[in-house]
């Protein structure tokens, strides 16, 4: 790579960087937004999640990357308050998958899932505010109504939704397996699932 291409490269990398919200964990578990200059609440996090704002949560010591362990604190506060998202059965299948042969594959298959589910709401959005427009008092308080029956609405089908898909997944990884025992039955190894068990021979009995 020319010197060039990386000087551009770099600088579009600072670009970015200088885009994204930067807020500092202090050792007190206290949030400081350095955008603001002042300290921050969970909640405030979550505003800026709503509102799709880059940022980016780091330990002021250290300079770790904090940002997913303060996102699942806020999915846990969601969880254990209101109404949650996740059934018992589907977390306990989700912690299963941990240490899995399959555990990368199960993070990206549910990512790219709740990504499709995503682009589909924003179409439904798009199609309403095309329906009744964003200008007039009548088609904001249509759009008001509409978006407080979406809420719980869409918080359930997506529960509904990431059922399907976890049974989905599981049928696949199932049926890999089968696969797989079908396509090494006729080799002979040790302890394999599916190999029949070896009997002993009536004549070594027999002595």
């Amino acid at each position: 790579m020319s010197s060039a291409a990386t000087r551009k490269e770099s600088m579009a990398e600072q670009s970015k960087s200088d885009n994204v919200r930067l807020i500092k964990k202090y050792p007190n578990r206290r949030l400081y937004d350095t955008k603001t200059s002042s300290y921050i609440t969970l909640a405030d996090v979550k505003e800026l999640v709503l509102k799709t704002e880059d940022f980016q949560v780091v330990d002021a010591k250290s300079g770790e990357d904090l940002t997913r362990s303060i996102l699942l604190q806020i999915i846990l506060d969601e969880e254990t308050g209101g109404m949650p998202m996740f059934t018992s059965d589907l977390l306990s299948q989700m912690i299963r998958f941990y240490g899995n042969a399959m555990q990368g594959m199960m993070g990206k298959y549910l990512e790219n899932n709740i990504t499709a589910f995503t682009d589909m709401q924003s179409k439904l959005q798009d199609q309403v505010r095309n329906m009744y427009g964003d200008n007039n008092g009548m088609s904001k308080d249509l759009w008001t109504q509409f978006l407080n029956f979406q809420g719980p609405a869409m918080q359930s089908m997506m529960g509904a939704y990431m059922e399907q898909s976890k049974k989905m997944f599981m049928q696949m990884q199932d049926q890999i397996e089968n696969q797989t025992r079908t396509l090494f039955s006729g080799f002979q190894f040790p302890n394999f699932p599916g190999q029949p068990v070896a009997k002993p021979d009536d004549k070594k009995v027999e002595q």
